[in-house]
């Protein structure tokens, strides 16, 4: 019994992760995504970029969300991180899907679905008027 093409791409994406967390491991440091300072905020930014990418009624605020991901680059590597340990958390393929779970589950947990740009706009809105990080990176059209 083999192990069928989704599996693998699953096994190749697991194995992946744990790869790009050795070096963190290895220094002593816990891997960036069990960094809630960083990864929480990481997931601010892909939520408020989804919103955008997706909603016709919402414009991203890019300049202040570059600034921000400045910020985070910036406590990563006080923290103790390095450049190519950053790169690879951001770049890895395994960590943009678990970013994007947890954003499905950020919605699902406010009654909204994912799938739906609608409910995109909606959640877009609500993070804008109750002023949260989500949506300071976000503006109305």
């Amino acid at each position: 019994m083999g192990v069928n093409r989704i599996g693998q791409k699953t096994l190749l994406a697991g194995l992946a992760a744990v790869l790009l967390a050795l070096p963190a491991v290895a220094a002593g440091k816990p891997p960036l995504r069990e960094v809630s300072q960083i990864d929480d905020r990481m997931l601010w930014v892909a939520i408020a970029i989804e919103i955008s990418d997706r909603c016709d009624a919402i414009d991203p605020r890019t300049l202040r969300g570059l600034n921000y991901l400045w910020t985070l680059r910036s406590e990563a590597r006080d923290l103790g991180y390095s450049t190519a340990e950053i790169k690879a958390y951001v770049d890895s393929e395994a960590e943009k899907a678990r970013m994007r779970a947890r954003g499905e589950a950020y919605m699902r947990a406010r009654g909204l679905n994912p799938e739906n740009n609608a409910d995109l706009c909606t959640l877009g809105q609500a993070e804008i008027a109750k002023g949260s990080q989500i949506g300071a990176f976000l503006r109305m059209k």
